[in-house]
């Protein structure tokens, strides 16, 4: 067979050459953030007894706080002309504007509408910030986001099932 691109390499299947140019190729690109919060677990449906049992120190209304570190994680194929899978730039601002400055800083159960009926775990923020960013991401197609709560614990979502 007739090389045309002599440089480029090629994938014989089934007897079809197609060129790795060609091929649609997935990136998977993350970014970080970080910032601080502080919250509590309490259910109003709970006794006294039940919070402080399933809860424990986590249940003391004046609540704790913790530094955590976000990772979000987007795919896409690379744009030929800009080498890039995302405008790194705008996936910055984006994170930022839907996320660090709405919960930076901030006491979770009492000041971020997302936690008003529901109790701010790790889970239910790792939900919380995808449901913020995936309606605002037309870049590239959300994929994971990733909130350490600590250094050894942290939460993957990667969207509706």
């Amino acid at each position: 067979m007739h090389n045309p691109h002599p440089k480029q390499l090629w994938i014989h299947l089934f007897e079809r050459a197609i060129c790795a140019s060609d091929l649609i190729l997935m990136v998977y690109l993350t970014r970080k953030a970080e910032f601080s919060a502080s919250h509590y677990y309490h259910n109003p449906e709970f006794t006294p007894e039940e919070n402080q049992r399933i809860f424990g120190k986590c249940n003391n209304p004046h609540g704790h706080g913790h530094n955590y570190t976000l990772e979000v994680t987007v795919k896409g194929n690379v744009d030929q002309r800009s080498g890039f899978v995302v405008d790194l730039k705008e996936l910055k601002e984006i994170m930022n504007r839907e996320v660090i400055e709405a919960m930076d800083h901030r006491f979770l159960n009492k000041e971020v509408v997302d936690f008003k009926d529901q109790i701010p775990t790790t889970e239910n923020l790792a939900i919380s910030i995808w449901r913020r960013l995936q309606p605002k991401l037309n870049l590239a197609e959300l994929h994971r986001v990733r909130v350490y709560e600590t250094p050894d614990l942290f939460v993957d979502y990667y969207g509706e099932a």
